[in-house]
C-alpha cells in the first residue's frame, strides 16, 4: 500500500480527487447559504448534467454537446501543459485561442477556404502568437506570463475587428458556418448517429485523444522532448551541453500556440457556436485549460478525463433552479477548483512527508522492538 502511495501517478489522483471534492463541497455551502431547502437538489444537478433527463435519446444528444466542448478544452490543457512541462507558463493560451477562431472563421466565412484549411490557418496563427511571447522570453527575457497577458487583450479586439467583417447583418455574431460554407465544416465521421444524431459530433473528439497521446509520447519518448525538459529544468545548463536554449523556448511556446489555436478550430468549425464581435474579455477555455492541466495531473491522457470533468460540471449549472439559483454557480464550482489545484503540489509534499513519518516511526518499533527481544535473550 505504501509504494502504491509513493507513486506521483496515484499521489496526482488522489490530490485532483480532493481538489473535487472540495470545490463541490465549497458549491455546496454557498448554495445552503442561498436557499438551504434545494441547495441539495441544485449541487446534484450540476453533477448529473445531462443525465437528469430520463430520456436516453436527450442524454446521448447532450453527452455529445458535452464532448464537442470538451474537446478543445483538452487542446487548451495540453497547451498549457506542454509549456509548464519546460519550465513555462503559457497564460497566453487564451490568446492564442482567440486568434485560431479568428483564423479558421475569417477562412471559413469570408474566403469560403476548405476545412483543413481553416484548421491549418488556426494552428498558424495560434503558432504565431505563441512564438512571439517565445521570442521575446528567449532574446529580451520578457516573462512570457506579462508578454502573454498583453497579447490576450491585443488578439481579443483585434479579433473583434476582423469578424466584424463576417458578422450577421442584425446582429454582432459571426455567420454561421453549416449555412456560409459547408466545406468548411469539420467532418462528422457519421459519428454523430451514435449521440441520437448529433450534427456537431465529429472529428474533432478523436484528434483530441490522438493529441494527447503525441504529446505525451513527444515529451516522455522522445530526444526533442527530454531536450525541451532540460531547457526547463535549467536553461543554462541545458546550454552547457550543447542545447539550443532559446530556440527551444521559442519552439515551445510556438507548439503551445498551435495546440490552443487548433482547439479553437476544433469547436466553431462545427458550427456549435458563432463569435460575439462585441466581447470584451477573452474566451475563458483559455483559463480553464490552467485548471484541467493541473487536475490532470499535468499528464496528457488525465487531461483528457479532467477536461471532460470540468466541461461536465461547467455545462450542468444549466440544469439548477433558475427561479432560485443562477446558472453560473457551474462557473463558481469550476473557478474554486481552479484555485485549489494550485495546492495540488502542496497536498503531493504533504501526502509524502505523512508516509515518511509513517516509515521512520515504523522503523523505530522495529528497532525498539529487536532491542526488547534481545535483552530478554
Amino acid at each position: 500500500m505504501k509504494k502504491v502511495l509513493k507513486n506521483d501517478g496515484v499521489q496526482s489522483l488522489l490530490a485532483s480527487l480532493i481538489c473535487i471534492l472540495l470545490g463541490l463541497l465549497i458549491g455546496y455551502i454557498v448554495l445552503l447559504f442561498i436557499d438551504p431547502a434545494g441547495a441539495g437538489e441544485a449541487i446534484m444537478a450540476v453533477i448529473k448534467n445531462f443525465f437528469t433527463y430520463n430520456r436516453k435519446e436527450q442524454q446521448l444528444k447532450y453527452l455529445g454537446n458535452t464532448l464537442v466542448k470538451a474537446a478543445p478544452l483538452v487542446m487548451c490543457s495540453l497547451s498549457i501543459l506542454f509549456s509548464y512541462k519546460v519550465g513555462l507558463f503559457n497564460i497566453g493560451a487564451a490568446g492564442q485561442y482567440c486568434i485560431g477562431i479568428a483564423c479558421s472563421l475569417y477562412c471559413a466565412l469570408a474566403l469560403k477556404l476548405p476545412w483543413w484549411v481553416c484548421v491549418l490557418a488556426a494552428i498558424v496563427g495560434g503558432a504565431i502568437a505563441g512564438s512571439i511571447s517565445g521570442l521575446l522570453k528567449a532574446y529580451c527575457n520578457v516573462n512570457e506570463v506579462i508578454s502573454g497577458i498583453m497579447l490576450n487583450w491585443i488578439i481579443l479586439y483585434g479579433t473583434n475587428m476582423l469578424l466584424t467583417n463576417v458578422k450577421e447583418a442584425t446582429s454582432p455574431y459571426t455567420m454561421e458556418v453549416a449555412r456560409t460554407s459547408a466545406a468548411s465544416l469539420l467532418p462528422t465521421l457519421g459519428l454523430g448517429k451514435f449521440f441520437n444524431n448529433n450534427k456537431y459530433v465529429g472529428i474533432s473528439i478523436i484528434l483530441a485523444v490522438v493529441i494527447a497521446v503525441c504529446v505525451w509520447i513527444i515529451l516522455e519518448k522522445t530526444r526533442f522532448g527530454y531536450e525541451l525538459r532540460a531547457t526547463g529544468g535549467n536553461k543554462n545548463a541545458a546550454k552547457y551541453a550543447g542545447m539550443a536554449e532559446k530556440r527551444n523556448i521559442i519552439v515551445t511556446l510556438a507548439i503551445s500556440g498551435a495546440l490552443a489555436g487548433l482547439g479553437a478550430a476544433m469547436l466553431y468549425l462545427t458550427s456549435y457556436e458563432q463569435w460575439n464581435c462585441s466581447t470584451s474579455s477573452v474566451p475563458g477555455m483559455g483559463f480553464n485549460g490552467i485548471a484541467a492541466a493541473f487536475l490532470g495531473g499535468l499528464n496528457p491522457i488525465g487531461s483528457i478525463l479532467s477536461s471532460y470533468f470540468i466541461q461536465h460540471i461547467t455545462a450542468g449549472g444549466a440544469f439548477v433552479d433558475k427561479k432560485i439559483y443562477c446558472a453560473q454557480i457551474s462557473d463558481l464550482i469550476s473557478s474554486i477548483i481552479i484555485y485549489l489545484c494550485g495546492f495540488v503540489f502542496f497536498m503531493k509534499l504533504t501526502m509524502n512527508k505523512w508516509l515518511i513519518k509513517r516509515e521512520e516511526k515504523a522503523q523505530k518499533d522495529k528497532e525498539a522492538a529487536a532491542a526488547k527481544g534481545g535483552k530478554e535473550q
